[in-house]
Parts: structure tokens; sequence; C-alpha cells
């Protein structure tokens, strides 16, 4: 036995107009669109509720190669163009 609730809502004109001539466009309900819309929406609700990236530090002793001074912007970007 399939159960079913009735139940009333307000729909936007231009998109109700769109679901009514896509059923008859594909010989389904009104009822069968909203339906199948509706389940399509909830899957890919699912899809989206992914564990969410969790980024790791990691922390390493260390020290500046001798000559680099961090407060001088200009000689840290020759040193990064330079070849190793």
């Amino acid at each position: 036995m399939i159960k079913c609730m009735r139940t009333t809502i307000d729909i936007d004109d231009t998109l109700m107009k769109t679901a009514k001539k896509r059923a008859a466009e594909t010989g389904q309900t009104l009822r069968e669109i909203i339906e199948e819309s509706l389940r399509e929406f909830f899957e890919h609700e699912s899809e989206k509720r992914v564990t969410p990236f969790r980024m790791e530090w990691i922390v390493v002793k260390g020290s500046l190669r001798p000559g680099i001074d961090l407060s001088d912007r200009r000689s840290l970007m020759d040193l990064m163009d330079s070849p190793s």
C-alpha cells in the first residue's frame, strides 16, 4: 500500500507553467515531475555533505639561510626568482 500525503503549496507561476509543460512533453503527470525533482534535489543535497577538508600543519624546526633578511622584500623576491 502506497501512502501519500495531500498538501497545498504555493509555486511561482512561471515555475508551475514550466513543470506542466515538461509533464506534457514527457507524458508524465505533474505529480511525477514534482516528486522526481524533489528526489533529485535531495540526492544532490546528500552528495554535497562531504567531510570538509582539514589542513594539518606540520611544524619543522629550521632556520634562515645565511644572508637572508626577511624585512627586505626586494631581495627576497630576487632570491625566489633566482635559480637554485
